[in-house]
């Protein structure tokens, strides 16, 4: 065995195969004299580094439970105009998250508060952050279950933790007391410790009818909206872009 083949092996050994994928092209690129040997094997550490980066940015993305992955470049931004797309990508160099501020985006079913709820907890796990995606009614369920079992404050501690919690879908189902006290016990916890997104389908003026306790829903509120970005999307419903699609008038405003 000669030695190009014992380094393929201990390259496979130590599963260095971003290095081993471009071992013949560096070795090549040296005989040609194109780079020498501390730049051939620097750039084949580079390759390493850079797969190792994306490993673990994909395993953060799985481990976030996003239901489906969006992205911001999938948004279409035109036909929700009521929406500042340049608010929404400058939430991509994760300041918010360095702030402990909250995102809240609000408006009627399908108008996109989930699909950039999730670009942007994506963006998040793409930079190494511990973020994670739950739909509201799972989460009031985990939290009650975890309350009958006498386990709810270790279930707290792990959902107070995450450096980016998303709660989607806030309003959609009827909300009891308990359940309504279990999630300010979870928001309280995270207050100005860790970012929380929340995407709802009521008007946070009406979140008081939605809990059915005026004063529980103004603590929920007060301590997400201290420190917040409040996104309100005015516009019509994706799932009706094509079977109603936009008049002149509508799209020249």
């Amino acid at each position: 065995m000669n030695n190009y083949n014992r380094l393929v092996n201990n390259l496979e050994e130590m599963k260095l195969t971003a290095m081993k994928d471009n071992l013949d092209h560096m070795i090549e690129q040296n005989a040609k004299g194109e780079v020498n040997f501390t730049e051939g094997l620097y750039q084949l550490t580079q390759y390493q580094i850079e797969e190792k980066r994306e490993k673990e940015s994909q395993w953060c993305i799985q481990w976030g439970a996003f239901p489906h992955h969006k992205y911001l470049e999938d948004f279409d931004f035109s036909f929700q105009p009521s929406i500042n797309k340049e608010e929404i990508y400058g939430f991509r160099n994760l300041r918010y998250l360095e702030k402990a501020e909250n995102l809240l985006f609000v408006g009627s079913p399908g108008v996109g508060k989930t699909h950039l709820a999730i670009a942007l907890g994506i963006e998040a796990a793409k930079q190494k952050q511990q973020a994670r995606f739950i739909n509201c009614n799972d989460l009031l369920l985990q939290l009650k279950k975890a309350h009958l079992d006498g386990n709810l404050e270790n279930k707290l501690k792990i959902y107070g933790r995450y450096r980016l919690l998303i709660i989607d879908e806030v309003g959609y189902m009827p909300i009891d007391q308990e359940s309504a006290y279990l999630l300010f016990q979870l928001i309280n916890k995270r207050y100005e410790k860790h970012s929380t997104i929340i995407t709802t389908n009521k008007p946070l003026s009406k979140w008081g009818e939605l809990f059915n306790d005026n004063v529980l829903a103004n603590a929920i509120l007060d301590r997400l909206v201290h420190h917040s970005h409040i996104i309100s999307i005015t516009g019509r419903s994706y799932r009706t872009k094509d079977i109603f699609p936009q008049s002149k008038d509508e799209q020249t405003k």
